[in-house]
């Protein structure tokens, strides 16, 4: 499986066209492409560990969800609830954003009509910093006394420790 992530920033002033646009130039190109905010993610580890790991639980039948999209946001959010998993998606207005194409063929075709859809494309929206600390403690839960036993330098190994235990949880 070829993955490839592209992420920047975008205006959506339709969420769901927006979306039908992503699925459709996923179905053109018989790939998968899901859309993250990228404020919640600690960075593109983050987002390939997920990834890794929604694409081994489809190809051992131990996946949550349907389709591939939703159990890689399953895993980026560290859940095994799709309502919950749901809260990293991207909403209506400014975004910093996180396009993740994954699929045999058809990514480089793909690549180039997802980027057009960004205002800017930006790969330093996936990187970890102190103002998405405040997000990213409260969405994945992350309590004052996990950040004393390690120092705030670890809040993106924390994360991932939580998407690693999805499967564990399942």
């Amino acid at each position: 499986m070829n993955i490839q992530i592209i992420s920047g920033t975008i205006n959506i002033t339709n969420l769901p066209g927006f979306l039908k646009q992503l699925a459709d130039i996923g179905e053109c190109h018989n790939i998968t492409v899901q859309a993250v905010n990228s404020d919640l993610l600690t960075g593109s580890r983050h987002l390939m560990f997920a990834v890794e790991k929604a694409i081994r639980s489809f190809g051992s039948g131990r996946n949550i969800a349907n389709n591939l999209g939703m159990e890689i946001m399953l895993y980026a959010a560290g859940t095994r609830q799709i309502e919950r998993a749901l809260g990293l998606g991207v909403r209506m207005g400014e975004n910093r954003i996180a396009l993740v194409l994954v699929g045999d063929n058809g990514i480089d075709d793909a690549l180039v009509h997802v980027s057009e859809l960004l205002d800017t494309v930006d790969p330093t929206v996936l990187d970890y910093s102190g103002a998405k600390k405040g997000e990213i403690l409260e969405f994945f839960s992350i309590t004052p006394d996990e950040l004393e036993a390690v120092d705030e330098g670890n809040i993106p190994e924390l994360v991932l420790e939580r998407v690693a235990l999805v499967d564990i949880i399942k």
